[in-house]
């Protein structure tokens, strides 16, 4: 059975998803990328995929098997009052922070199959951890839908609407952290006299390599103390971090995170009830 899909939003994420999906094992896949007039934007993904692109994209739902919002979160309202007049019982997915099941439930036709899916940046190489739920409202066919997406942009977790919204600081937002981490080793390496060059591949085929044996199934612990030898040099590293409580700091960042995206949301709410 070949499955449409539409992609309402052309950026950064829907690129990535356009990306995977061509790039998946499934043949029987069709894609329309729309967007509301950007159409320079839309002859670059003509150019790069071959897919077919649209400024009417309300006019394509019919034809489609699963709608992909891929538009901001402040811009769901407007596209989901369009989307209520034409959609008939098509999975509907949004790739939006801080949406949730209950809003497009809540927008859209008793009884539509919806999911929300917070895939990271690493969709681009085909690497994401996405976090998402769904309603029961999906059939066989459709949560099969829903895995060949998933699929074709990297790894993914079910969890419940409640733990994305508070895992997303992890999923989606720590990769910030870890970069950061990686450019102040980046310019620990520098000061020793090589290049810049040569300390980001050292930097990134360790980060790498360790991501390698931590997805082993290993524990963090173990592999920390396999690498720690007791009054040893790496034993006088860890000691620092533990005196400024690396821990800690993590667990406020994952914190601070999740109470801006949550004033975030509150924002957009109060925006649009107004």
């Amino acid at each position: 059975m070949s499955t449409t899909f539409l992609f309402i939003g052309a950026g950064r994420m829907a690129e990535s998803m356009i990306k995977g999906l061509q790039s998946s094992k499934d043949h029987n896949i069709s894609i329309i990328a729309g967007n509301q007039g950007n159409t320079e934007r839309l002859q670059q993904l003509f150019s790069l995929y071959a897919v077919e692109t649209t400024t009417d994209w309300i006019h394509h739902v019919r034809e489609s098997s699963v709608i992909v919002l891929a538009v901001p979160p402040d811009a769901h309202d407007a596209v989901l009052e369009k989307l209520s007049t034409a959609i008939d019982g098509q999975l509907v997915i949004s790739v939006a922070a801080g949406v949730g099941l209950k809003k497009l439930e809540d927008n859209l036709p008793a009884r539509t199959p919806v999911a929300w899916v917070m895939p990271n940046t690493a969709s681009e190489a085909g690497e994401s951890m996405s976090i998402y739920t769904h309603a029961e409202t999906l059939d066989a066919n459709q949560e099969q839908q829903l895995k060949i997406l998933l699929d074709s942009i990297g790894s993914s977790e079910k969890c419940t609407e409640e733990q994305i919204h508070k895992l997303t600081a992890v999923t989606g937002s720590a990769p910030a952290f870890l970069y950061e981490f990686a450019s102040a080793l980046i310019n620990a390496a520098s000061s020793y006299g090589i290049s810049e060059g040569q300390a980001r591949k050292l930097v990134s085929q360790m980060i790498y390599g360790s991501a390698v044996m931590l997805k082993s199934g290993l524990s963090p612990i173990d592999l920390r103390e396999a690498v720690t030898t007791p009054g040893g040099a790496t034993a006088a590293g860890l000691e620092i971090l533990k005196e400024a409580d690396f821990g800690q700091l993590i667990q406020k960042a994952v914190q601070a995170t999740n109470e801006r995206a949550a004033e975030l949301g509150k924002a957009v709410t109060d925006i649009k009830t107004v």
